[in-house]
């Protein structure tokens, strides 16, 4: 039992520091980049309604307070793949005014000579264009300031193309109804579609996690024929817009978690001492290895036999038993009370004296406390094998201020909270 538990003491001295080695931690490293989220994740909805202005090169004989009241709105669902990049559809409504050089132009309107500059050689033009449209987007902000979530302010670049379906009054004091498509000589269905590219800036303002307020500002290139069957040229169109945005779901993004190794410390003297213990731990080891040995080879020896007093002398090198406390406890737990019980049957069978030491461990507490639980716990022992049948005159107690020879320090303070039991 000694040689074992001096194995015990070694083993557990030696490996101390590795108990207390730092873990590995795990964290997001946003420098990786972001993972792609879930295809449910980062939807959302932007509603935007605003005015633009048409800018062929005959409009500028209109004034440009008349065609800059021409009303726009857009309705787009969409999608963000990453911090960066994403994508939406929707449907758009614009109603243009401007000049025509003739009368075949699109949604052309004799009363609105009022709002030109000189209505001599043109007239004026009033239509719808109903259409969809789609575009790419690109934010910005998290392109040169880095991804945060919750941040207030995100500017987004995007650039798409649409088509769309033209409408016209088919009176020209505007109370007649509106029809699809155009007239030429007469004949309906003339510029009756057409197409354009857009590019523009949305700037989005959070107004909590999951609304934003938009202020689109916008630029497209329309495909047209509108000033007059034979012009297919391509026209300016600028506007401002306001609106909001509804993001569904989640709304952030996470980035690749990586582990995270704590920092090995280079000190060379810590590193030289625990190399030593480790020397004189392995020596510890070799040596209780073979005292193992030894003891099994007399084991299965035939001995001689021994005179009594040569076995009590064996048997007073080591405790007849220990009992462990824990720290800062004086009451017996129920595994220590079982091997109580079993020295209490050895003493009632023998007709020696014994001598009970109490101990405690130097490393924790102070003198008051400690002396205390020496006390008590000694005393303890001994009530409790008197309880069960062992005579108190064969039971001495005394208590030792110093350290248990296996208490060396504060990790092997535990083999110091005892009470020994020893034959006299």
């Amino acid at each position: 039992m000694k040689k074992i538990t001096l194995l015990a003491c070694a083993c557990a001295l030696f490996l101390a520091p590795v108990v207390n080695a730092q873990e590995v931690q795990y964290v997001e490293d946003p420098a990786q980049g972001y993972i792609f989220n879930r295809m449910q994740d980062n939807w959302f909805i932007q509603a935007t309604g605003g005015v633009g202005v048409l800018m062929s090169y005959k409009d500028a004989n209109m004034k440009l307070g008349k065609r800059f009241l021409a009303p726009k709105a857009n309705l787009f669902i969409g999608k963000w793949f990453s911090p960066l990049l994403g994508v939406r559809i929707g449907g758009h409504f614009e109603q243009m005014k401007g000049v025509a050089g003739q009368a075949s132009a699109i949604g052309y309107r004799t009363d609105m000579g009022d709002e030109m500059k000189d209505g001599a050689n043109y007239a004026g033009q009033k239509f719808n264009r109903i259409g969809v449209t789609g575009d790419v987007l690109f934010n910005v902000t998290n392109w040169l300031c880095g991804y945060k979530p919750g941040r207030f302010y995100n500017a987004t670049v995007y650039a798409g193309a649409s088509t769309s379906w033209n409408f016209y009054n088919d009176k020209a004091d505007g109370s007649g109804s509106w029809k699809y498509g155009g007239q030429y000589n007469g004949v309906e269905g003339h510029h009756d579609r057409n197409f354009a590219l857009q590019a523009g800036l949305l700037n989005s303002f959070a107004l909590g996690k999951h609304v934003d307020l938009l202020l689109d500002l916008r630029f497209d290139m329309i495909q047209e024929h509108i000033d007059g069957w034979g012009h297919k040229t391509w026209n300016e169109y600028p506007s401002v817009q306001l609106g909001f945005a509804y993001k569904f779901g989640k709304t952030e993004w996470n980035a690749p978690v990586v582990p995270i190794c704590p920092q090995v410390k280079d000190n060379s003297a810590d590193l030289d001492a625990l190399r030593n213990k480790l020397a004189q731990a392995n020596a510890k080891i070799r040596d209780l290895e073979n005292q193992l040995n030894d003891c099994l080879k007399k084991k299965n020896t035939p001995q001689p036999q021994t005179p009594q007093n040569n076995l009590t002398t064996i048997a007073n090198d080591a405790p007849l038993a220990t009992i462990y406390y824990p720290r800062g406890k004086s009451y017996i737990t129920p595994v220590q009370m079982e091997i109580v019980e079993a020295v209490s049957e050895v003493m009632k069978g023998e007709n020696n004296d014994y001598r009970l030491i109490g101990w405690a461990d130097n490393y924790t507490g102070n003198d008051d406390i400690n002396i205390k639980l020496r006390h008590d716990r000694v005393n303890g022992v001994k009530n409790a094998l008197v309880d069960r049948g062992v005579d108190g005159g064969r039971l001495d107690t005394e208590t030792n201020d110093d350290n248990h020879p296996y208490c060396t320090s504060l990790q092997t303070a535990p083999l110091g909270r005892c009470v020994t039991i020893n034959r006299k």
